[in-house]
């Protein structure tokens, strides 16, 4: 005799006037697919918003028929606030949205947050002395708002359960997705983000955007060039007297420079984008670690790993297990 299906999970995703569409649409999309590949209703996505009815989005799409808060089902198991414009954020902290989410914390299993959906829940005092992330842009803003939230900046989501926070937009989905393969493995959420044409699922500890370009578009002409050729070939001389003499400046006027240019020392850069390059080899190559490090520039497998720590939070090992393609050819 064939057990039951298991009752669907309900997933309650909060909008409200101004909110970021795909924050809602993208999560949406995981939970239905999953649903799909599952063969079962493993899933009950529900719209929310804290009168019910059509949303407004900030960019004027209509999403309607949400549920109202008070309509809800008194079991669900995991809330998610999306984020959107700062009206939409700041009207959601007066509409008793805080303390209807303070209520629920009991008896919900998981409650996270979009982008800056974040927002909400350290203003409900949910992130203090917490682990959390949020978009790129408004981490300066949240350091400033809400000083005892242990802000990750670099992060596409965070996990400090029961409280899971994602950064900007599309990053929402890389945390659902992390919420399925939690719930029922990683087949079904490779599974799903297959079928929703994702270049790669990504973990938490990978980065919101790409080091050389974030860096190449703050730099100046003078230095433009020289981001660009260490970010292609991290592994040539980088020592601060060979860059410093390639731009023709002293050393000591080149690491000034290259810092208020760019906003990070020309050591910090050589590092990430050793990382960077790193990274890639262990998605697309089966070569040793040894081989690796050497190729991304670092003098020894000690300088990978201490790297890796510092800015993936996870060893060579452990992101080639996560993203590596098995069997994967030489180079």
């Amino acid at each position: 005799m064939s057990s039951p299906p298991p009752r669907p999970r309900k997933i309650v995703l909060v909008g409200y006037r101004g909110v970021q569409s795909l924050d809602i649409t993208g999560p949406f999309e995981v939970f239905a697919m999953a649903n799909r590949f599952g063969g079962a209703a493993l899933y009950e996505p529900i719209l929310a918003s804290p009168e019910g009815g059509a949303v407004v989005c900030n960019s004027g799409l209509t999403l309607a028929g949400s549920v109202a808060f008070a309509d809800l089902p008194g079991e669900v198991d995991t809330i998610l606030v999306a984020g959107g414009d700062q009206a939409g954020l700041y009207a959601m902290r007066d509409a008793g949205v805080l303390e209807w989410l303070k209520a629920r914390v009991a008896t919900t299993r998981r409650i996270g947050s979009v982008c800056s959906g974040a927002f909400v829940l350290a203003a409900a005092g949910m992130l203090d002395g917490r682990r959390a992330t949020t978009h790129w842009e408004a981490c300066d803003e949240m350091r400033a708002f809400r000083p005892a939230v242990r802000l990750e900046p670099d992060a596409i989501f965070v996990a400090d359960p029961p409280f899971y926070t994602s950064a900007g937009v599309t990053a929402g989905i890389d945390l659902c997705l992390s919420l399925v393969e939690a719930d029922w493995g990683p087949d079904l959420a490779l599974a799903v983000a297959r079928n929703l044409v994702l270049f790669m699922r990504r973990a938490g500890g990978q980065t919101q955007y790409s080091t050389g370009l974030n860096v190449q578009a703050a730099a100046t002409p003078r230095l433009r060039s020289l981001v660009a050729e260490i970010g292609a070939d991290p592994g040539g001389d980088r020592s601060l007297p060979a860059m410093a003499g390639q731009v023709g400046m002293t050393e000591r006027t080149f690491s000034r420079v290259f810092l208020k240019e760019t906003g990070v020392t020309p050591a910090a850069f050589v590092e990430m984008a050793r990382v960077d390059r790193a990274k890639a080899l262990l998605e697309t190559s089966d070569w040793p670690l040894a081989r690796v490090a050497e190729r991304a520039g670092f003098g020894s497998n000690d300088g990978l790993h201490r790297a890796f720590q510092k800015r993936v939070g996870a060893t060579p090992g452990a992101y080639r297990e996560r993203f590596g393609r098995k069997g994967a050819g030489q180079i």
